[in-house]
C-alpha cells in the first residue's frame, strides 16, 4: 500500500492478538472488525465484555482465559460458528442459560471459575470434544451432560461432587473421564463403552464393588490413589484391557494374585499401603518382579493341599521346626529367592537359627532393621518422596524428616515412637500418608489435626486413650475433625 492508504480500509482483519496486556475493557469498536476469525484476549485484566462483541458473526475462536470476568454477556451466545471458547480463570459464577446457542462449540474450557451449577442447555452443545469443568464449585453434574455424545475428554477434578449420574453412560464417545479431588466416595458405575482412563485419585472411596468394576470393559488407566479402599475384589483381574493400576497411599492389606494374570498390565503403584505378607524390598523392585511374585501366589493356589500323610519335616516351610526348635530352614532347594512364606511362618516366633545354604542366592534376603537415628545429611535428599522405617527401634520422629519437605509418604508403624511435633509436621505440605501405628504414643496432639494435606493418617495400636478406638476406625478425615475440635480457642 502507499503512504497515503489506510491498510485497514483495504482488508478484512481475521486474526487479533491482544494477550499479555493490561486491557480493561474492550471499545463498542470492536463490532468493526466483522470478518475476525480469531480474537485472543487471554491474560488481560478484563471485568466485563461490551454487548458488541455478539456481531462477530464469523469468530470461531474466542480465548478470554486469565481476566477477571464475573458474567458474560448473552452477545456472546449468539456468536453460532465459534468453535472454541476457552474461559480459564476468570470469576464466572454461572452461565446464562443462552448458552446452549453455541452449537459448533467443540471445546469449551470453564476451570478455574467459581461455578456452582450449569446451564441445562449445556446439553445441545452436541459438536463438543472436550470440556474442561476443573477447580470450579460444582457440588453435582447435570443429567444434560448425557447428551454430549461427541465428548471424548471430560475433566471435573478439584470440585465438590459426591456423586456422578449413571446417565454419563451415554456418553458414547467419553474416553477420558477426570474426577480427581471430590468428596466421591464410591467409584461411579459408568458403562461407558469408550472409557479408557478414568482418574478417581484423592478422594474417600471406600469399598470397591464388582459391579463398579465390571462396567469398565475398555478401561487402560485405572488411578484410585489417595483413597480409603481396604480390598481389592476378585474381579479387577476382568479388567484385560487395563494397562496402568494406581492404588497408592490406601488402606489395602492384601493384593489379589489374580492381578499377575491380567495380560497387559504394566505398572501397578501400591506404595502407601499397610500391606501384609510382602515384603517392602520387594516393592521396591517395580512392577515386573510384584506381579512375578502374584504369579507364583497364583500357582501355589492351584497345587494340590498337603494330604493328611504328609509329615512336617517334609513340607516345603518346615513351621514345626520353626515353632519348636526356633530353626527357619529353607536349604537344598535351588532357589534363587526365599519365599514371602518362609518369612511369613517365622514372624512373631522366637527363630535363634535361619538356614538358606544350598541355594542360588545372589544378595542376602532383606528383613527387618534395627535402625534408631537417621542421618542429618539425610536432609540434602531434596527429591525424597516416601521413606519406609517400620520394623524398627526408633523412639521418637527422626529429626532430619522435618526437615524434608518433598516427602509424601512416611511409613514408622511398629516402633517405639512415644511422640510428634505437629507444628512441625504441618509444615511438611506434601505429607499425604503418615502411618504411625503400633507405636508409643500416649497422647496424640490436639494440632495435628491442623495437617491438612495428610490423606491416611494410622494410629492402630497406641496406648494413648483419646481420640477413642470407636473414632480412630472410622478413618483419617474422623481422627482431624476430632483433634481440630480438642484444639483450645
Amino acid at each position: 500500500f502507499g503512504a497515503s492508504d489506510r491498510w485497514w480500509e483495504q482488508t478484512d482483519l481475521t486474526k487479533l492478538l491482544l494477550s499479555s496486556n493490561h486491557i480493561s475493557q474492550i471499545s463498542e469498536d470492536i463490532r468493526l472488525l466483522p470478518a475476525l476469525v480469531t480474537l485472543d484476549l487471554h491474560d488481560n485484566q478484563l471485568n466485563t465484555l461490551h454487548s458488541a462483541i455478539g456481531e462477530l458473526q464469523e469468530l470461531q475462536t474466542l480465548r478470554l482465559s486469565h481476566n477477571q470476568l464475573s458474567s458474560l454477556p448473552v452477545e456472546v451466545c449468539m456468536l453460532r460458528n465459534l468453535r472454541s471458547l476457552t474461559l480459564q480463570q476468570n470469576l464466572l459464577e454461572n452461565l446464562p442459560e443462552e448458552f446452549g446457542q453455541l452449537e459448533n462449540l467443540t471445546e469449551l474450557d470453564l476451570s478455574k471459575n467459581r461455578l456452582t451449577d450449569l446451564p441445562q442447555s449445556l446439553g445441545r452443545l452436541t459438536g463438543l470434544q472436550k470440556i474442561s469443568l476443573s477447580h470450579n464449585k460444582l457440588s453435582c453434574l447435570p443429567d444434560c451432560l448425557s447428551q454430549l455424545t461427541n465428548v471424548k475428554l471430560l475433566d471435573c477434578s478439584n470440585n465438590q461432587l459426591s456423586d456422578v449420574p449413571a446417565s454419563l453412560a451415554h456418553m458414547l464417545s467419553l474416553e477420558q473421564l477426570h474426577l480427581r479431588h471430590n468428596r466421591l466416595q464410591r467409584l461411579p458405575q459408568l458403562h461407558a463403552p469408550a472409557l479408557k482412563e478414568l482418574y478417581v485419585g484423592n478422594n474417600q472411596v471406600g469399598v470397591l464393588e464388582a459391579e463398579q468394576l465390571e462396567c469398565l470393559k475398555a478401561i487402560s488407566v485405572l488411578e484410585l490413589r489417595d483413597n480409603k479402599i481396604r480390598a481389592i475384589p476378585e474381579q479387577m483381574s476382568l479388567l484385560h484391557t487395563l494397562t496402568r493400576l494406581d492404588l497408592t497411599n490406601n488402606d489395602i492389606g492384601s493384593l489379589p494374585a489374580s492381578l499377575s494374570l491380567l495380560p497387559n498390565l504394566k505398572v501397578l503403584l501400591v506404595e502407601g499401603n499397610p500391606l501384609r505378607g510382602i515384603r517392602r524390598d520387594l516393592l521396591t523392585k517395580g512392577t515386573n518382579e510384584l506381579l512375578k511374585y502374584l504369579r507364583g501366589r497364583v500357582k501355589g493356589d492351584s497345587e494340590d493341599p498337603p494330604t493328611a500323610m504328609t509329615f512336617p519335616s517334609q513340607a516345603r516351610i518346615n513351621v514345626h521346626s520353626i515353632k519348636t526348635l526356633g530353626v527357619l530352614d529353607y536349604s537344598d532347594m535351588q532357589a534363587d529367592s526365599i519365599p514371602e512364606e518362609a518369612f511369613l511362618a517365622a514372624e512373631g516366633q522366637n527363630v535363634v537359627t535361619a538356614n538358606f545354604s544350598k541355594n542360588k542366592l545372589t544378595s542376602i534376603p532383606a528383613r527387618n532393621n534395627q535402625l534408631k537415628d537417621l542421618p542429618a545429611d539425610m536432609e540434602n535428599l531434596a527429591k525424597l518422596r516416601c521413606i519406609i522405617l517400620s520394623y524398627n527401634r526408633f523412639k521418637s520422629f527422626p529429626e532430619v524428616l522435618y526437615q524434608m519437605f518433598s516427602m509424601e509418604t512416611v511409613l514408622m508403624a511398629n516402633n517405639q515412637v512415644s511422640g510428634v511435633d505437629p507444628a512441625r509436621l504441618a509444615r511438611l505440605e506434601h505429607l499425604s500418608t503418615l502411618d504411625l501405628s503400633n507405636n508409643d504414643l500416649l497422647s496424640i496432639p490436639p494440632e495435628l489435626g491442623l495437617c491438612t494435606s495428610l490423606r491416611s493418617l494410622s494410629l492402630q495400636g497406641n496406648p494413648f486413650r483419646t481420640p477413642r478406638a470407636a473414632i480412630v476406625a472410622k478413618g483419617t478425615d474422623a481422627v482431624l475433625e476430632y483433634l481440630r475440635s480438642r484444639i483450645p480457642a
